[in-house]
């Protein structure tokens, strides 16, 4: 099958298509053909100096996917073979997505959703499952509670605004004006220029934050919340404010999660939620793909072609 590997760590150009051996379903695994794979940040940044991830004999890439079951190794009852799947397996361990085939556990996978191509279903797996995680399993939150999304029109940001929309929150979000449109369209009730306004100026009374952006916004996030409000950071432990009394604050990490992904897809089928690609490239370019991404201007989730389905 086609790959795509790390040569060694560095920019994009270590991308390197290859063929190796089509994997094979182990225990409680399911093999995907692949359709699309969709692209993240991590991908670049471990790309780029091998991250935190366990990394494999051949260092491949990729963990957003859409597809087909090929295959379904001993125990698994979930699926059989020409179900249409998506998730975000093994994560954070190494699960090569850029590839025509992957093997999953079958339980960090569901079924995608009828209503969705794979393309779109590609951009879905980590970063709705991050905004899921943050919103839902950390903060905790409830119908009638105000929310801050930082980069609103991001990979996470734009699934966050209409994850907690969709809760029933009160959404205020920060993007630069020209995406001003799009994240309202998605549910915020209110939207911040980042370039023209400090945030922490016109914002006040926000149960929790999720800061997808790092640096000094941790701490000027901390002056927008109530007492007892919750500052979740996506970016790494080290962006979480040091001094935070009477505050929650945090670093999360998304899990492969086979329930977060059925509420998603539930969303998805209701209309409450739909993934905006703002790029589709072929599997050969990839490393096209990461070069788009390190700009840190893409609106939404850019998804690697890989097989047609059918």
């Amino acid at each position: 099958m086609r790959a795509i590997v790390v040569s060694q760590w560095g920019g994009p150009e270590v991308l390197t298509e290859t063929e190796t051996e089509r994997p094979e379903p182990g225990l409680g695994e399911v093999l995907v053909r692949v359709h699309a794979a969709g692209v993240n940040p991590v991908d670049w940044k471990t790309r780029a100096t091998g991250g935190l991830i366990a990394w494999g004999p051949v260092p491949a890439v990729g963990w957003d996917v859409s597809g087909t079951v090929e295959a379904v190794g001993p125990g698994v009852t979930l699926f059989q073979p020409g179900d249409e799947v998506f998730g975000m397996p093994r994560f954070p361990h190494q699960a090569g997505a850029y590839a025509e085939y992957v093997t999953a556990p079958a339980r960090h996978l569901t079924r995608k959703p009828a209503a969705i191509d794979h393309v779109q279903a590609a951009a879905l797996p980590l970063a709705s499952l991050t905004a899921w995680q943050a919103l839902t399993d950390t903060a905790g939150l409830k119908a009638g509670q105000r929310v801050l999304v930082h980069a609103a029109a991001g990979g996470v940001g734009h699934f966050a605004v209409q994850i907690a929309k969709a809760l029933g929150a009160y959404v205020i979000g920060t993007a630069s004006a020209a995406k001003h449109e799009l994240v309202r369209s998605l549910g915020a009730d209110e939207v911040i220029d980042y370039r023209t306004t400090a945030f922490e100026d016109v914002v006040s009374d926000v149960d929790v934050v999720i800061d997808g952006i790092g640096g000094d916004y941790g701490v000027r996030s901390l002056k927008v919340l109530r007492p007892g409000g919750h500052l979740i950071t996506l970016t790494s432990p080290d962006q979480v404010p040091a001094d935070a009394e009477g505050f929650r604050t945090g670093w999360t990490l998304v899990e492969p999660d086979h329930a977060g992904l059925r509420a998603v897809a539930a969303l998805v089928e209701e209309g409450k939620l739909r993934p905006v690609v703002d790029t589709v490239l072929p599997l050969a370019e990839a490393a096209k793909a990461h070069e788009i991404g390190e700009r840190g201007r893409t609106t939404g989730k850019i998804v690697l072609t890989v097989s047609q389905a059918g």
